[in-house]
């Protein structure tokens, strides 16, 4: 449909300047959008107004923001579509602005009605054009049949220009904070290069991360996945960092991804990489983490805070060492070695349908729990020394301060909720506080007890740091004979031992075969 333009009147003229006010008043667009609603509320009916990319990478489409009235339902930020859905609407693509008075009756609105929830709603859809090239649309719309003219339509094509603006902006400036913290990452990773537990050297190797050392040099030389599991703040990516160096792949780049902490909608060029073109703001071809990490490590911290949808495509990638780049035209083979951690708990994950079972069993294959501070405190003595000697260069301390005994007990009967991590604050903050005096940590003590993950059995394990831990398989052994006593033998069902140890009973009864623990017996 071609529109035909009429000069625009000075009431025209002033909707205008005040929508691109706007529009271009926030880089975070889902507050541009709301005084963007508010604006047109003067002008046309409008309920609800948001830019959808289009993401067929994806599987669908990308919301890149959206605000509503009330009511009006928001969708979600992924939308994926069936195969069969995702190629009629991309083969048929809305390339000019429409009216939409009632969605049923449009074939693109109909197939995906159920995923933008548009029954009952009157729109307006002009599509964003970057360059020339079509990179998705602004809807606008609001309840009813028949609630938009052709005057309206004319209205909203005249300010296509600044959203297409305002869409280039945001998502150049995702692409800042992007790079920014791909930047911080990095620098934090060489920083980290320069101290000696990077070089192999772990603290506590010897003591109270002895059992995980032990199992880091059985998998070291290995290429096998590695699964860290932990509470926040115990270490992993120092054990990540120990594995790397120890094995073949120690010349080759260490890469970290921080899972957590990538927008969702840049999760896949992040991993793995983009061509030129591929989406908004994709000026030139760049690397993904994958790549990067092409005969070495990538070290994927927080695995459990992936979407499904990249869940399906990391799975993939680990099975064919193969990854595709958002917008190729084909794979590209990776020579990498994976190590995955996190605090979570996978298993009850996987039982919620938050992860994928295939997933999860691709890399458990080689699980290490790290145990936290307060099971290990016979190493902090030698943690406040190395964390003292660190900081005390950072904030340029000639000499570094002595520890009393009374202090070195004190944090010994902390319980460090917050674990290594926690104890470095606090060690900085002393020392920031003191300026090269005695350090005496005269802190309030911390609750008797904290709040921690509930891993498989083997994190439920009972410690005694009075005496020496007994041998991890024979702990292991005991804790699971102590809940099939408390359920009378019964595996599995409401009172059975693998409700109790919060598994799956068929995982349970691999455990119980492979340590020898007789099946269906009253203990």
């Amino acid at each position: 449909m071609t529109i035909q333009q009429k000069r625009p009147s000075e009431s025209d003229i002033d909707f205008f300047r005040r929508l691109t006010l706007s529009i271009c008043s926030s880089l975070d667009l889902d507050k541009a959008l709301e005084r963007c609603l508010e604006t047109l509320q003067g002008r046309i009916p409008a309920e609800d107004i948001f830019l959808i990319l289009d993401a067929p990478w994806l599987g669908g489409f990308y919301v890149l923001a959206q605000a509503t009235v009330p009511g009006v339902p928001r969708l979600d930020k992924n939308i994926p579509l069936p195969p069969e859905i995702l190629d009629s609407v991309y083969k048929n693509p809305i390339l000019e602005p429409i009216l939409v008075n009632d969605t049923s009756k449009h074939p693109n609105c109909m197939a995906v009605a159920s995923y933008v929830k548009n029954q009952g709603f009157s729109e307006i859809l002009h599509p964003i054009v970057l360059k020339e090239v079509r990179k998705g649309l602004l809807v606008i719309r609001t309840r009813g049949n028949g609630r938009y003219t052709e005057e309206h339509l004319q209205l909203i094509s005249r300010v296509h220009g600044p959203f297409t603006m305002a869409v280039s902006n945001a998502v150049q400036h995702m692409e800042v904070l992007r790079l920014k913290e791909q930047l911080r990452d990095e620098n934090r990773y060489l920083k980290e290069e320069l101290f000696p537990h990077r070089e192999g050297v772990v603290i506590g190797e010897s003591a109270g991360l002895k059992d995980v050392m032990t199992a880091v040099g059985q998998i070291a030389p290995l290429n096998n996945t590695v699964l860290l599991l932990g509470e926040t703040g115990v270490g992993k990516e120092v054990i990540a960092g120990s594995i790397h160096k120890r094995s073949p792949r120690e010349k080759g780049p260490f890469i970290k991804v921080n899972c957590g902490a990538i927008p969702e909608n840049l999760i896949d060029s992040e991993l793995f990489g983009h061509v030129r073109g591929a989406f908004s703001g994709a000026t030139e071809k760049r690397k993904g983490r994958f790549e990067r990490a092409a005969g070495g490590t990538l070290f994927l911290d927080e695995i459990g805070e992936l979407p499904l949808q990249v869940q399906t495509r990391l799975l993939r990638a680990i099975q064919t060492k193969e990854i595709e780049p958002v917008g190729g035209s084909g794979p590209v083979p990776v020579d990498i070695r994976i190590i995955a951690a996190t605090h979570r708990n996978l298993e009850q994950m996987v039982e919620r349908g938050e992860f994928r079972e295939d997933l999860w069993f691709r890399i458990n294959a080689f699980p290490i729990l790290i145990p936290p501070l307060r099971e290990r405190t016979e190493d902090i003595p030698e943690l406040v020394r190395f964390f003292v000697s660190q900081k005390g260069k950072e904030l340029g301390l000639r000499l570094h301060p002595p520890l009393s005994q009374a202090a070195t007990n004190r944090l010994i009967a902390m319980t460090w909720p917050g674990n290594i991590r926690e104890l470095e604050n606090l060690v900085e903050q002393e020392l920031i506080r003191n300026r090269g005096k005695e350090l005496h940590f005269n802190i309030p003590p911390g609750p008797k007890s904290v709040s921690v993950p509930n891993y498989p059995a083997t994190d439920n394990l009972p410690t005694q740091s009075a005496s020496p831990p007994s041998p991890l398989e024979e702990a292991l052994s005991l804790h699971i004979r102590r809940a099939l006593k408390q359920s009378s033998g019964q595996v599995h069902g409401p009172e059975g031992a693998a409700r109790l140890l919060q598994i799956n009973a068929s995982t349970l009864r691999h455990r119980m075969s492979k340590m020898g623990i007789a099946h269906g017996r009253k203990y």
